[in-house]
């Protein structure tokens, strides 16, 4: 493999193309829209590669990333998240004059705030209702769901366009490995909640929701118009062990350099948690990761803890065979996470050339 310093995320261009065709053909084949997270790479060129595929537009977690894609040439965008605060409304307004832009809104207030503005602007801003299905994060509760709607639909200024959720892998608010199970759940929460909008006078036209641990299964649901998963791009650990991905479909790894074998029995990599991420802890129910990451070719290794600079492996009773200046390869358990901490990362293409590429919204989380 080329000479890349370490640590290095490096990504396969033709896994990547392999997993963004089965995720679209779901899509197209259910008749349900394909707007993918950009939060997972951050990379206009992927952006534009899942719109070539035939993605409707993109979502971004923040109003800076959509910033990014704009710029980028990417001209149907939802931030699925509120837009808080007189600037930040100010930067979504100006956005919407020049493409289609979408925002989240949860809260009077948050609302409020953004038809004040539109109105003022002589615009209409769209906005899609976030739902709260059992995550248990943002989103308004189910029981008040159409008060607020009636509310938001008749604020000056707005143009309430549809409905959106994140579940995930949930089931009754708990986490679960049944995702056939958690995707009929969602798919009929959304469903259900944008027929009692339209039979209310509310014309619901977009109900959207479908990460990547359900995204399949809640695109076949009757009544959901769109998924939005990231995570399917690149795959990674997480999604390995719900059962979602294959090995081979991982296709972002993150090369790391042994730096130190104080012990037989430890050996300690240039990546820790500036490298990886630390939000999907090892030993969690229900998924329970093993460590955080996939060392590939070493399953008898586990990538044990870690600290900001360094990320130390062991193996269970016995010397981990490693020593220092060896190079190996880790799936993250979180590829998103990992993502966002680095600057660049570097594409393999099909002809088996590197090409070095800037992650273009790193950062970008405001």
């Amino acid at each position: 493999m080329l000479n890349i310093e370490t640590p290095a995320v490096i990504i396969d261009m033709e896994q990547v193309e392999r997993n963004l065709r089965r995720y679209q053909q779901c899509a197209d084949l259910h008749g349900c829209a394909l707007r993918p997270h950009t939060k997972t790479h951050k990379i206009v060129r992927l952006a534009k590669m899942q719109m070539e595929f035939g993605a409707k537009g993109v979502c971004c977690a923040k109003l800076s990333e959509a910033e990014v894609m704009a710029a980028g040439g990417i001209d149907d965008i939802f931030v699925a998240y509120p837009v808080i605060g007189r600037e930040k409304i100010e930067r979504f307004l100006a956005l919407s004059r020049q493409i289609r832009i979408i925002c989240g809104v949860d809260s009077i207030e948050g609302a409020s705030a953004l038809s004040d503005a539109a109105a003022a602007h002589g615009q209409r801003a769209e906005v899609r209702i976030e739902l709260d299905t059992g995550y248990a994060r943002a989103g308004v509760q189910r029981d008040e769901i159409l008060e607020f709607a009636k509310r938001v639909s008749e604020m000056p200024g707005l143009d309430l366009g549809g409905i959106f959720t994140f579940k995930s892998a949930t089931l009754a608010g708990k986490p679960t490995l049944d995702l056939r199970a958690a995707a009929e759940e969602e798919g009929r929460l959304l469903s259900e909640t944008a027929e009692l909008l339209r039979s209310n006078g509310i014309p619901i036209r977009d109900v959207s929701g479908g990460s990547t641990p359900t995204g399949e299964l809640v695109a076949a649901y009757p009544g959901i118009t769109e998924i939005r998963p990231g995570t399917y791009i690149f795959q990674d650990v997480s999604e390995l062990r719900q059962g979602v991905a294959e090995p081979e479909e991982c296709c972002a790894v993150v090369k790391v350099t042994v730096v130190s074998t104080p012990t037989p029995y430890r050996a300690v990599i240039d990546g820790g948690s500036k490298v990886f991420a630390a939000d999907k802890k090892p030993m969690t129910p229900p998924v329970n990761l093993p460590g955080f990451g996939r060392i590939i070719g070493h399953d008898e290794l586990i990538f044990d803890h870690m600290n900001e600079e360094h990320g130390v492996i062991v193996r269970n009773d016995a010397p981990t065979g490693l020593k220092v200046g060896d190079v190996l390869y880790i799936v993250p358990n979180h590829v998103c996470t990992t993502m966002n901490l680095f600057d660049f990362v570097y594409l393999r293409e099909k002809d088996g050339s590197y090409t070095r590429t800037r992650v273009d919204g790193r950062g970008r989380v405001w």
